[in-house]
């Protein structure tokens, strides 16, 4: 009983960190995967507004940090930079941003949509399955 409940106890730990990072690695991402000098210079931002979004960018340097403000509701931080940023930017820049970046789309959903997107079977999707139907002739799904 006792190794079942440390198992328990592990798995449970365990899963709660592995979930923990994930959405802290969505949150790097959302840092890193965006030159925000290109940002700047394509929105003609004002110098103060440069180092507001370059401040946010520094605000979780490390997991730890971003852990004691997330760590009841890790998919918080996804809206509070995203309305971050639109204070910082306003509302015309940040949807020239939205557009430019995220293609029109919240980024919101954007980081949430790829939660469900497993990468190790993405080439499955390119490949045709053939199967029988009741009839007996074969179909072609996409």
């Amino acid at each position: 009983m006792k190794k079942i409940l440390i198992t328990v106890l592990f798995i449970a730990t365990f899963g709660v960190g592995y979930a923990q990072s994930v959405y802290y690695n969505d949150y790097r991402r959302s840092v890193t995967e965006v030159n925000w000098r290109t940002v700047v210079a394509d929105l003609l931002l004002s110098t103060t507004q440069a180092n507001q979004l370059y401040a946010l960018n520094n605000r979780y340097a490390d997991y730890n940090g971003w852990n004691r403000v997330y760590a009841n509701n890790p998919n918080q931080w996804s809206i509070d930079r995203y309305r971050e940023i639109e204070r910082i930017l306003g509302r015309d820049k940040y949807v020239k941003f939205k557009t430019k970046y995220y293609k029109g789309q919240n980024p919101v959903a954007v980081y949430n949509r790829n939660k469900n997107n497993d990468k190790r079977y993405k080439h499955m999707d390119k490949k045709v399955k053939v199967y029988k139907s009741n009839s007996g002739k074969a179909h072609k799904n996409k």
